[in-house]
């Protein structure tokens, strides 16, 4: 099911809108007077939507960021946007588990269903926010690389920019060993090898070892390897390949299962940029414990 999918429960509410305020002299009250007054909503779901990440404030010289004070007075010429969606602000995410606080940055692990970021229309459903509010508001956040929303995983998320900057170029020196566990549909040939399928018109390489194969369910677990970075890079390789991620909800045919994607990122080797000293985070086969 989509993150924002109707429901029994939500099938009464409203469709997703958009709402754009350009706030003049005449315009009197609080930003969530304004919205509620311009929208007919109930000034507590204006509320709920603010805190939830849905309502974005512009500055009068550029400079936009989301808006989560229900009190806050914007002044004439700064913009107001809202992002509606009723289904997305009821849904209840899972919670991530921090494994690995460094205080320069921290690891996660990720549930399937929690999105790495948030979007126009809020971010409560998002690793990123969860991180925020798990620190009391008292660091930054910056993610350092994405896992797909229906993935569970380890996750790096920075503290300071100065974090940020030195673990994305170990990123890109291929210095974060990140390995995948991988349950596909049928049984990859050879049994080893790289995977050198272009990607949106770039350069893709998936390196993988097959470790069991069942021949009742015609499925295989395999050990992945990225060498490249492109968008759902594991997933779309291996439906080229024809065997497709089980219970990818997007790519491959008759991989569908009963108990959502079966990819996790469960290993993290790399070498702390700060310390000098390695880093190995990984979970068990069950993705749940974490083992240092």
């Amino acid at each position: 099911m989509s993150i924002s999918d109707s429901t029994p429960e939500t099938a009464h509410l409203p469709a997703p809108f958009t709402l754009r305020i350009t706030v003049v002299p005449e315009d009197v009250g609080t930003a969530c007077e304004l919205v509620a007054a311009r929208t007919g909503l109930a000034k507590s779901r204006i509320k709920d939507a603010m805190c939830k990440g849905a309502v974005w404030l512009t500055g009068k010289r550029g400079g936009r960021k989301r808006l989560r004070k229900a009190t806050a007075q914007p002044i004439s010429g700064e913009v107001l946007d809202l992002y509606y969606d009723a289904r997305l602000l009821a849904v209840k995410p899972p919670v991530a588990k921090c494994l690995h606080d460094a205080g320069q940055y921290s690891v996660w692990l990720k549930p399937a269903g929690l999105l790495a970021q948030g979007t126009d229309y809020g971010d409560h459903c998002s690793l990123v926010r969860q991180v925020e509010v798990h620190f009391r508001l008292k660091r930054p956040v910056l993610p350092v690389h994405r896992l797909d929303r229906e993935a569970t995983g380890l996750m790096i998320l920075a503290h300071s920019k100065t974090a940020a900057a030195k673990l994305s170029k170990l990123l890109q020196d291929n210095g974060i060993d990140k390995q995948y566990r991988v349950t596909v549909l049928g049984c990859p040939s050879p049994e080893q090898g790289v995977i050198e399928l272009p990607l949106d018109g770039k350069p893709a390489l998936t390196q993988y070892t097959l470790t069991s194969y069942d021949q009742a369910s015609d499925t295989s677990v395999v050990e992945v390897t990225l060498k490249t970075g492109r968008l759902h890079q594991i997933r779309r390789h291996f439906a080229m390949l024809g065997h497709p991620v089980l219970g990818d909800p997007k790519y491959g045919v008759g991989n569908k299962n009963s108990t959502g994607m079966e990819l996790i990122a469960h290993r993290l080797v790399f070498r702390c940029p700060f310390t000098r000293k390695e880093v190995r985070v990984s979970l068990d086969a069950q993705g749940g414990k974490a083992i240092s």
